[in-house]
């Protein structure tokens, strides 16, 4: 009880001292160290001692946004080979050894990066050092662990989106939103181009993207920059600065009519998803989607939730979001879980209804600051650990600069009641959105297989 106290007490006064800074003015732009080593690769430091503890994490500049059509999946692919082996260390003890160190560890793959993180007591940095350094120039690609994973990837996508309508209707309705730019395709892959990919494939990619010019190391924790700043040159200051990979890519024109989509899979519910093309942070009017994506979802008392779930009983989930941190122009989405006997147009038409009252009667005052109040909360709350808060400033650098984090709050703060109806009005229209819809179809029996028939492992419908 009294090392869970203690803990609490450190957090809350951690948060407040976080709440205190942003309101001076002193963000973390004063705190963090950035270096660049000669061989390109950025290193970001921050100094946290509420724990002896360190996160360690690598990002690189890669995701399915770099893939090419034909070759989907390679960047998640990759990431589960970076877990191979090296001559150094074989195959698995990359993170059998951060355990034996008291440690955890993992890895995640998005449309705009690949990111390895190592959790550790502050005295066994060195050990996430030597580890990450040497995968990142050193790594074996062997045909038999390849084909492997390239197996394990397909049995996930199987069973994370094939087999999972709700996932399916999101994959479908990216494809369909995004003609042009990469963002069409899911960070998995297709199934087909799974089946086709090479070692070869790998072994390029894994060329291209990993070098220091494509990666960056950020760390939060119990420790003194000086000296781990002279750990990190050792370890990764030789390795080649490489080639930059290029990193611009085809942007979507404007859409100039509604699109929609509908899939039919075994479910037991529809489900509605719309989605908006809006811009990322680097336009201003990111920051009032921001607080509409609020208004419009943010806890049982958003207008959503109070329409559709509570009043009308149209549904039993609602939500609202954007890719706010996205390194391209992304979607502003709207997606719900439809109750049993209810219309999909009826909840549509719900939808529409509160888009409408953002665009035509102006939020007051005290609604406004309410989910101000709720993103700067979920903003502070957000850095509770040192992995978030290092989590927090990777995303940053990577749809923009880490130093924009200290632009959040205030960008926030200055949205205005007029923003939010010229915002809505600017995107939030039917000839700018994608719609999705989910059919449920009825579970098929099983039938037992006949004479003649072959089982490869699936179940015959």
């Amino acid at each position: 009880m009294k090392l869970q106290r203690r803990w609490f007490v450190s957090t809350v006064f951690f948060l407040l001292l976080l709440s205190v800074s942003a309101a001076q003015g002193i963000g973390l732009r004063d705190q963090v160290s950035e270096v660049v080593l000669p061989n390109g690769l950025k290193v970001l430091l921050l100094e946290n001692h509420k724990a002896p503890l360190v996160s360690f994490q690598v990002w690189y500049r890669v995701g399915s946004r770099n893939e090419a059509w034909g070759k989907t999946g390679l960047s998640h692919l990759l990431e589960h080979m970076m877990f191979k082996g090296t001559n150094k260390f074989g195959p698995e003890e990359f993170s059998r050894i951060i355990q034996e160190n008291g440690g955890n560890n993992n890895a995640f793959t998005s449309r705009d990066y690949t990111a390895y993180f190592e959790n550790l007591r502050a005295d066994r940095v060195d050990v996430a050092i030597e580890l990450e350094s040497d995968r990142m120039q050193n790594l074996l690609l062997r045909e038999e662990d390849f084909r492997t994973e390239r197996m394990v990837v397909m049995e996930e996508r199987r069973l994370r989106t094939e087999d999972n309508p709700q996932a399916y209707l999101f994959e479908q309705l990216m494809a369909t939103a995004f003609q042009i730019q990469p963002y069409h395709w899911p960070i998995i892959g297709w199934m087909g181009d799974l089946e086709r990919l090479t070692l070869e494939d790998l072994k390029a990619y894994y060329r291209s993207y990993y070098n220091p010019t494509n990666a960056f190391i950020v760390v939060v924790g119990a420790f003194n920059q000086k000296e781990l700043l002279e750990k990190i040159e050792r370890a990764f200051g030789s390795i080649p600065k490489g080639i930059p990979p290029p990193q611009e890519v085809g942007l979507e024109m404007p859409q100039v009519g509604e699109r929609r989509i509908t899939v039919k899979k075994e479910a037991q519910l529809p489900s509605i998803v719309m989605g908006y093309h809006v811009p990322n942070l680097r336009n201003p009017d990111s920051y009032v989607l921001e607080v509409i994506a609020t208004l419009l979802s943010g806890g049982k008392s958003s207008r959503l939730y109070q329409s559709l779930v509570r009043d009308k009983r149209l549904a039993f989930g609602i939500d609202a979001d954007h890719s706010f941190l996205s390194k391209d122009p992304g979607l502003f989405y709207i997606s719900a879980d439809i109750l049993p006997n209810k219309e999909v147009i009826d909840v549509e038409k719900a939808i529409d209804y509160e888009i409408e009252r953002l665009q035509n009667e102006r939020v007051s005052d005290r609604e406004l600051e309410k989910a101000k109040n709720q993103l700067e909360a979920a903003f502070v709350f957000g850095q509770d650990s040192m992995f978030n808060q290092a989590r927090l400033l990777a995303s940053f650098e990577i749809a923009t600069s880490w130093r924009a984090i200290d632009d959040y709050l205030p960008a926030i703060s200055r949205v205005t009641a007029e923003d939010i109806q010229r915002v809505a009005k600017r995107y939030l229209v039917p000839d700018n959105r994608t719609v999705g819809i989910l059919l449920p179809l009825p579970a098929k029996v099983e039938r037992p297989l006949s004479r003649g028939d072959t089982h490869h492992g699936g179940t015959f419908r």
